[in-house]
């Protein structure tokens, strides 16, 4: 049964980016702070063409977040840091002619645009009627594979809000940030329920896992 799951990394103050975002600037001011744990792994390495790498329980937590995913979902921020029309020329993402997804992905935006194919097997789509429409899209291209619901905090927190998600993983760094884009803000819900099914602890992350009650 395909699931939507999320994960990603979050300050001890509760930050998933720092202030001051741009494109050249994707993570904010300190942002990268909070992936250092990642970039010295064989898992990511490898997924960015890189060789070698760190072996052990936290690249095993990063490899196990990618496995089964058939579709990706983003928000527009995530993308290419924006949020007005596009421009003549767009741009084609932070990542190159050869994403590391491999997947459809499909991402959420106020402003259409033209499918976008890329090598190795990405094609972003752009979503422009909500988060709803998103994972459904999403749930079709991904067939028997689970949906990542990739970030940034704003998408995850209304894929959360509007009961789609299943389960959300987050990799507690020991920073804080002090200010930036946030996981979580003030909402309308009346409370979710969550159920820490997982932790694992190491010297600079801890990676808490919760199941989503319905």
């Amino acid at each position: 049964m395909t699931r939507v799951v999320a994960d990603i990394s979050t300050s001890i103050d509760g930050f998933v980016g720092g202030p001051n975002d741009s494109r050249e600037n994707p993570l904010g001011d300190g942002g990268e702070r909070l992936h250092e744990w990642v970039y010295e792994l064989d898992s990511w390495r490898t997924a960015h063409g890189l060789e070698g790498g760190k072996t052990g329980r936290d690249d095993e937590v990063l490899a196990e977040s990618n496995e089964n995913i058939g579709a990706v979902v983003m928000g527009r921020r995530m993308f290419d840091n924006g949020e007005g029309p596009w421009e003549a020329d767009p741009y084609e993402g932070h990542w190159g002619e050869n994403p590391p997804f491999g997947v459809p992905v499909f991402v959420l935006t106020n402003h259409s645009r033209e499918p976008l194919e890329m090598k190795g097997g990405t094609t972003f789509t752009f979503v422009t009627d909500g988060i709803e429409s998103a994972v459904e899209r999403a749930t079709e291209a991904a067939g028997d594979g689970d949906i990542s619901i990739a970030g940034g905090g704003s998408t995850i927190r209304q894929c959360l809000e509007a009961g789609l998600l299943d389960e959300l993983e987050i990799h507690l760094v020991p920073v804080l940030l002090g200010d930036g884009i946030r996981l979580f803000e003030r909402s309308d819900t009346d409370g979710i329920d969550l159920e820490r099914t997982r932790v694992i602890d190491s010297a600079g992350v801890t990676h808490i896992r919760f199941h989503v009650d319905p």
